[in-house]
């Protein structure tokens, strides 16, 4: 079990939560302005679907470059598959099981969500949530997984920023609002510069074992400067953010909150900037998923909980 465990890579779950808190304590903002309710079961389902969605991606990646080869020869510790603690026919049914049970979770969020007053909703969401399953999947599996390629970047940007920030806001209000793009894409840019950090550590070994990721193609120097671009960002437009909705004029401070984080962010950044060897940027890969859900969790605590 305890393989099961560490295939799950549990470091990687808050990062996948902070779309879904941010994109659903917003639309409780807006709904308490309203003077309408938001519903907990609905959060709650949420956060489950995403964390299986998580799992999901991270088998299939151990499942997907364990059987390639492209994990023997990865900076740090081995996955499982690669190490040989869990067999590749046994990780191949795990994640059919987790493919099972994150459509099974996400027709539940999306009955309790949209059924019966919005049957539409209810099936395209579905088609999103297969979508989404078969992205996890797709990373590293099939004939031409799209990681491989050098488009794991965008992947991870739409369906870690604006599918699971926009979604979660439909979820609760049954409406978009086009200002809401603007936390998606701080999540967005985020969950890329960990997805980065994690190809520049690689870039040795993904060279050698053919995984054209995107760091790869742009080499260390300049995925170096991409990096430093994606943790420059999020917290602007998370400002601006704020800005655009006039929370400064209403009293509104503690919804600014999440500024704290530019001084952790721009020490990260120096330190990032100061590596030399590849294999140094893993100990900031949990860092910067932390930043990412510190700053969810004060945005949802500064709209919702001090004003």
């Amino acid at each position: 079990m305890k393989y099961w465990i560490k295939a799950a890579r549990l470091r990687t779950l808050p990062l996948s939560m902070s779309g879904i808190i941010l994109g659903s304590f917003i639309a409780k903002w807006r709904l308490n302005l309203d003077g309408n309710t938001w519903d907990w079961k609905i959060f709650a389902l949420a956060i489950l679907v995403t964390l299986l969605y998580q799992i999901l991606s991270n088998f299939a990646n151990d499942y997907g470059d364990g059987i390639r080869g492209t994990d023997e020869k990865r900076v740090g510790e081995l996955r499982a598959v690669a190490a040989g603690h869990i067999s590749a026919s046994q990780m191949k049914i795990g994640v059919i099981v987790l493919s099972i049970l994150s459509l099974l979770a996400t027709i539940a969020l999306l009955y309790v969500a949209f059924l019966p007053e919005h049957l539409h909703s209810f099936y395209v969401f579905v088609g999103l949530g297969i979508a989404c399953i078969l992205a996890a999947i797709g990373y590293t599996i099939g004939k031409k997984p799209y990681g491989y390629f050098g488009l794991g970047d965008i992947f991870v940007f739409v369906f870690f920023g604006l599918v699971s920030v926009c979604g979660s806001y439909f979820l609760f209000t049954k409406s978009f609002s086009w200002d809401i793009l603007l936390p998606a894409t701080a999540v967005g840019l985020f969950s890329t510069a960990v997805l980065n950090l994690n190809n520049m550590r690689d870039i040795e070994s993904d060279a050698e074992s053919g995984k054209h990721t995107f760091a790869l193609r742009l080499g260390f120097k300049k995925a170096m400067v991409y990096e430093i671009i994606l943790l420059q960002l999020p917290l602007i437009i998370m400002l601006a953010f704020m800005l655009i909705n006039k929370l400064h004029e209403t009293n509104h401070y503690y919804a600014f909150l999440f500024i704290v984080l530019f001084l952790p962010l721009m020490a990260i950044r120096r330190r990032i900037m100061d590596v030399k060897k590849p294999h140094e940027l893993d100990q900031f890969l949990k860092q910067v998923g932390i930043i990412c859900f510190t700053m969810s969790v004060l945005v949802a605590i500064g709209l919702n909980y001090f004003n």
